[in-house]
């Protein structure tokens, strides 16, 4: 469930402190902070007007059990955080030195809670299923106006969680208090005679009072504009409601051919069903839209996204959309840099096919400045600060993005990954156990509840796991050779090499990646085969290498040179090397 935090967002002399985005920002722009002058920051500013002492910050800063000359390491975290704040210690806004004891912050702070809106799905009441796509596109258009409102004094829960309550027989309160939200927006559409009807209305959940509702109706032919002047209008009459201080340019990202728009929601559809089936018909729609639009960008975003869910969706080649993928990301951008899906799915596109963390985290800040509800943004903000070694910061993006879409198992499922690679494998169990609440049949799901089992010592919980996600995708070489390495290790040497024979005949007619081969291998202690199948991953740039650094079934090869020697090219994408 989601809840509002209030002291999510703190003000102080001109800076915001976003503590659930692990940020600081200053007139909006985003102000680079190293890890421990962030966290100290963070215990300050919780207590302003108080003493903080040299013990307490080295406790939070470094724990009990690392011993640091304290002078010098308390010392240089206060003047990196200075620096940041652009603050002395002569004349000082903010951060006070009480000589021989500690700090304390003497700037004025504000807490700022958010109003939580939730937009319910909009409601077909035509009947028609050629319809929901329109449904669907009112939905998001009227998310996407709103969460360029006030980021910082409205948060919109994402579409992902609104939809598990779509025709659910609950009144909106319940629904309301179930999400955690302190308004609700509920719509509905109706078709007649090639026209259409829209109505929504605005219901505060603590007292049950509608605060706002309106009607619309609009010539069919007009749905590109109704649904533009819908989305605002809404997110209009939310402002003077919840942010009156804040003027904001609301903007539209679309196209302003009717054809291209109807093309792209039909893409969105299609897309937002996650198998490679509708994947292929997403990318019908959004090219047909590109035709139509060359300068789209929405759908070359969706172009690039579509593309690159493949290399997880299903085994497929990165060689073989890799172009692909990178031409729409760039299209995307091109055509709209100031759209923040172009920027996430460049910051998808770096990560995956490039290995190049840096630009990917910057994409993802970029999209993430532009529309501040995005959770795949805040994910792969995550994704980003985890290969970099930078795991709080990730763990903080991944839990911003469940906050913005709780009841997305995809958002679960990122964080489960992320948690993984953290190596606390027990929140990366709990977070593939929600994922599989909100979505049972989500094999990638299946797949990290195995991968955390086997690394608790649960062999036959997670070979259960494993065996379910199987089934599931069809056999993707993942739960597959993950399953392979489990029995190889527990001593089911003949199953393991059974498994091993099909991934390799499997990989003559068709394109498997090395990396899975590799792992069984390691399983069965084949060291030889085991680098073969490393060298040909990095040669095809298996995207699956991507978590070699931090993935500890690889930790017993981590001395040997030929694994130093590999990690070492990756690096030259800017890949964190671990930690020996």
């Amino acid at each position: 469930m989601v809840k509002s935090t209030p002291s999510r967002v703190l003000r102080f002399g001109g800076f915001v402190l976003d503590v659930a985005a692990y940020e600081l920002r200053k007139q909006g722009r985003t102000i680079k902070v190293e890890r421990r002058p962030m966290e100290l920051l963070m215990l300050l500013v919780s207590r302003p007007g108080e003493l903080v002492t040299r013990d307490e910050i080295v406790r939070r800063l470094w724990g009990t059990d690392v011993f640091i000359e304290v002078g010098a390491g308390v010392n240089t975290v206060i003047r990196k955080l200075r620096r940041a704040l652009r603050d002395s210690a002569e004349h000082s806004r903010f951060i006070e030195a009480v000589r021989g004891k500690g700090y304390r912050f003497i700037a004025a702070v504000e807490s700022s809670p958010a109003a939580v809106v939730a937009v319910l799905p909009f409601e077909n009441l035509h009947g028609d299923s050629d319809l929901e796509y329109v449904a669907d596109g009112l939905t998001e258009e009227t998310i996407t106006g709103l969460a360029q409102i006030d980021p910082e004094r409205l948060t919109v829960i994402a579409r992902t969680s609104s939809m598990t309550y779509r025709r659910r027989a609950m009144t909106i309160v319940e629904i309301g208090r179930a999400l955690g939200v302190d308004y609700v927006l509920e719509g509905s559409v109706r078709a007649a005679n090639q026209r259409f009807r829209i109505a929504s209305t605005l219901v505060r959940v603590h007292d049950h009072v509608q605060v706002w509702t309106e009607t619309y109706e609009r010539h069919s032919s007009d749905l590109l504009g109704l649904q533009a002047e819908l989305g605002q209008a809404i997110a209009r009459q939310i402002e003077l409601l919840l942010a009156p201080s804040r003027s904001a340019t609301i903007t539209s990202r679309h196209t302003q051919n009717p054809e291209a728009y109807d093309f792209y929601l039909r893409g969105r559809y299609y897309y937002n069903q996650m198998t490679p089936g509708t994947g292929a018909r997403a990318l019908d729609c959004y090219y047909r839209a590109t035709a139509l639009d060359p300068a789209y960008a929405l759908a070359w975003a969706g172009i690039a996204a579509t593309y690159s869910s493949r290399l997880f969706n299903s085994d497929t080649k990165p060689s073989d959309v890799s172009d692909q993928a990178h031409a729409a990301a760039e299209q995307a951008l091109t055509s709209g840099g100031s759209v923040p899906e172009a920027h996430t799915s460049a910051a998808i596109v770096r990560f995956l096919f490039d290995w190049d963390w840096r630009a990917a985290e910057a994409h993802a800040r970029r999209a993430i400045a532009l529309d501040s509800s995005s959770a795949q943004a805040y994910w792969m903000l995550g994704y980003a600060s985890s290969q970099q070694g930078r795991h709080d910061e990730a763990l903080a993006a991944a839990r911003r993005a469940r906050e913005l879409d709780a009841g997305s198992a995809l958002n679960h499922s990122m964080s489960a990954q992320i948690a993984f690679s953290a190596r606390d494998f027990q929140a990366a169990e709990k977070h593939a156990s929600q994922a599989l609440m909100a979505e049972p049949d989500f094999w990638v799901a299946h797949w990290q509840l195995g991968q955390a089992r086997q690394q608790m010592g649960q062999a036959e919980p997670a070979l259960e796991a494993l065996r379910e996600a199987t089934r599931l995708s069809n056999g993707n070489s993942k739960p597959v050779s993950l399953s392979a390495y489990i029995l190889a290790t527990i001593g089911q040497v003949s199953e393991a090499r059974e498994m091993l024979f099909d991934l390799e005949q499997r990989s003559q007619s068709r394109y498997v990646p090395p990396s899975a081969m590799a792992l069984v291998y390691a399983g069965l202690n084949d060291d030889a085969n085991v680098f073969e199948c490393l060298d040909d991953a990095l040669t095809v740039r298996d995207v699956h290498l991507i978590y070699a650094p931090l993935d500890p079934k690889w930790d017993r090869f981590r001395k040997h040179k030929r694994f130093q020697s590999l990690l070492r090219q990756c690096n030259r994408h800017g890949w964190q090397l671990p930690r020996n």
